[in-house]
């Protein structure tokens, strides 16, 4: 039994570092070959974009990016805040774009019932000539698009502006260093895994 066990981890082991080494291949030849995958007129190039997109070889890829990131920062410190920098300063600006998301989907809204209430009307139509004309329903069901895209876009923007609910227990009476420390585990624990999955399993 002991045998058995120890021969898992050394194979679990072994497929792992198996794919941190096919990771660097993969993302060698993503670099060096961006039509393979990025050329969208080629149905081939369409479907390996669709395929890889939510496939272990891609993990493994982020992953090798986020360690090699994360090596180069405990080097050099100040690539590390550039990093951050950078990082923080996509997620603001994502973030506050994506967040007019909110504004459009009430007005949105507020006009599928007027429509469907007020003037009692099953179609929206617009424009001259050739007509933008799409029934009530496509447009309610437009709405999830604004909500998946705020959930998923200012989800960073608000942990950059510290905007997430915690239980202040424990985090308010805490210093600064723990107060980072638990940003540290909640992120690495947390987010991120729910990240991936999220990830994983609405690729398709």
């Amino acid at each position: 039994m002991e045998s058995e066990s120890s021969l898992s981890v050394l194979s679990g082991l072994f497929w792992f570092f198996q794919n941190m080494l096919y990771a660097a291949v993969n993302l060698v030849t993503a670099v060096l070959n961006p039509h393979m995958w990025l050329d969208w007129s080629d149905k081939e190039s369409l479907i390996r974009f669709v395929y890889y997109g939510a496939s272990t070889e891609l993990f493994f890829v982020f992953l090798l990016c986020f360690i090699i990131v994360i090596l180069a920062g405990l080097l050099s410190q100040k690539f590390l805040w550039g990093v951050v920098r950078v990082t923080e300063g996509l997620s603001n600006s994502v973030g506050r774009l994506v967040a007019w998301a909110g504004l459009i989907m009430v007005i949105q809204q507020v006009m599928i019932v007027f429509l469907q209430r007020v003037f009692a009307r099953s179609d929206i139509v617009l424009g001259v000539g050739v007509p933008f004309e799409y029934g009530v329903s496509w447009f309610a069901e437009e709405l999830k698009l604004y909500n998946a895209a705020i959930i998923c876009l200012c989800i960073s923007y608000t942990f950059v502006q510290q905007g997430h609910v915690r239980v202040d227990l424990f985090y308010a009476p805490a210093s600064f260093r723990k107060k980072k420390i638990i940003d540290l585990c909640g992120s690495l624990f947390f987010m991120l895994p729910m990240a991936v999955l999220m990830w994983m399993y609405s690729w398709f």
